[in-house]
């Protein structure tokens, strides 16, 4: 029913208008800037982690809906946002780099992902791959280059955790299981670009359910001359830069027809 608001999300179809795009950034601090950023918004809901504004792109509603962090809450919101009809989801978030190419400030498009996460295998197996949408992915890259903005596009390493699974030894204990260790020495050899916690879930729901999806993370830690979150100057400079290539990406699908 269109005025049912549903569980999780705690909104009902009829409060996003018919939006059929959805940008999902993890901290529901980030919501509102990306809505306004994108043209005239309003808030729509707030209940548990998902934050939920509604912009105005080319006369076309798109959602702004926060997950939190991991795949568990990405799922939910996912299979909640789709029975409202939104057909399209694109990832917008924060990431860390783990090769020396990749700057702080810099974008990270990712075509796949490396599936280091539980939440995708209860959608499909461990040998399904985790893969973006085409479509939506040469968009965000074609945005990117006409904006002049620095973006690299590979593969993401997708984490259920943000210590051990990302060999991180700067935690409570330091410990990181034995498996683990020289991961990330591994990811980096394959050409792995970067590590965050969503986009194995994002990639495999989407295609479980027939759906698009795509990932835009700007990059606010350098694993390789750091453990150091960004400074707030190049922390801004990150997201003013993903703001600016959603933007644009949304303006040209929908200008399209798409």
């Amino acid at each position: 029913m269109p005025n049912e608001v549903l569980y999780h999300i705690g909104i009902s179809a009829e409060m996003i208008k018919g939006a059929e795009y959805a940008l999902l950034p993890g901290d529901p601090g980030r919501v509102e800037a990306l809505a306004r950023a994108l043209g005239t918004a309003e808030p729509v809901g707030c209940h548990r982690e998902y934050t939920s504004w509604l912009a105005d792109v080319e006369g076309t509603s798109v959602l702004v809906c926060s997950t939190g962090m991991g795949g568990p809450s990405v799922a939910i919101g996912m299979e909640e946002l789709a029975r409202l009809g939104i057909k399209n989801f694109i990832r917008v978030g924060t990431t860390g780099s783990i090769q020396k190419d990749v700057e702080l400030g810099d974008l990270v498009i990712n075509k796949a992902a490396v599936r280091l996460d539980g939440t995708s295998q209860h959608y499909a197996p461990l040998n399904f791959p985790a893969v973006a949408s085409f479509e939506l992915t040469l968009a965000l890259q074609q945005a990117a280059e006409s904006l002049s903005i620095p973006y690299h596009t590979g593969i993401s390493v997708s984490s259920d955790t943000f210590w051990p699974g990302q060999e991180r030894y700067d935690s409570y204990t330091g410990y990181v299981r034995k498996s683990l260790q020289g991961s990330l020495q591994e990811w980096q050899a394959l050409g792995a670009l970067n590590y965050e916690m969503e986009t194995a879930a994002l990639f495999i729901v989407a295609q479980s359910f027939g759906l698009q999806a795509a990932s835009i993370c700007g990059v606010v830690a350098k694993r390789t001359d750091s453990e150091l979150v960004a400074p707030p100057d190049l922390y801004e400079l990150a997201s003013q830069r993903f703001q600016a290539v959603v933007k644009k990406t949304l303006q040209d699908l929908i200008k399209a027809g798409k």
